[in-house]
């Protein structure tokens, strides 16, 4: 696992052994970041479920303002510090459920980024929580990485603006635009 480009280019990120932790494909890491385009430069960016924080970090590389890393394990959230520290990163990391910390949260984002275990279920909450307490900003895009026997959710207002698969990984984009 490495970040693909920006400042970083080519750092080698520490990973989990085994399958406790599922990070997200170089290819898929590679075609989301072709997706969000400029989005993510200046932007304020969440890397909810951070795992190994690599989705972030590819986000700080390729140019956002500022990275919030939320994890539920205590294990993960001390992996994405080490990471973090690896390329002279010190950002806001918390150990908190992405339930949890969206409900408690000031801030606002321009990319959140989701990928919780496979087996997450309680996927409308956590859209339903964003779109309620306004935790987009404008134009902002809230991505949800599923595997692909899962469905697509519609949450009333909030548009389903996109949906791409990468082998057994599916991304949706919500939000205004892309």
């Amino acid at each position: 696992m490495r970040i693909i480009s920006g400042k970083n280019k080519g750092k080698k990120l520490k990973e989990f052994k085994g399958d406790k932790i599922r990070p997200t494909s170089d290819r898929a890491k590679e075609s989301l970041f072709n997706i969000l385009g400029n989005k993510v430069l200046g932007c304020n960016f969440l890397d909810l479920c951070a795992g190994t924080g690599s989705i972030g970090l590819e986000s700080f590389s390729r140019g956002a303002n500022s990275v919030t890393f939320v994890d539920i394990s205590k294990e993960s959230l001390s992996l994405v510090k080490e990471n973090a520290n690896s390329i002279g990163l010190s950002e806001t990391f918390v150990l908190s459920s992405a339930n949890n910390f969206l409900s408690s949260t000031d801030k606002k984002f321009d990319v959140i980024f989701f990928d919780p275990p496979y087996d997450f279920s309680e996927i409308k909450s956590i859209l339903e929580i964003v779109k309620n307490r306004s935790l987009l900003k404008e134009n902002g895009v809230f991505i949800y990485e599923h595997k692909a026997d899962k469905q697509s959710l519609i949450v009333e207002g909030l548009k389903l603006l996109d949906t791409r698969k990468y082998g057994i990984a599916v991304f949706d984009f919500y939000g205004d635009n892309l």
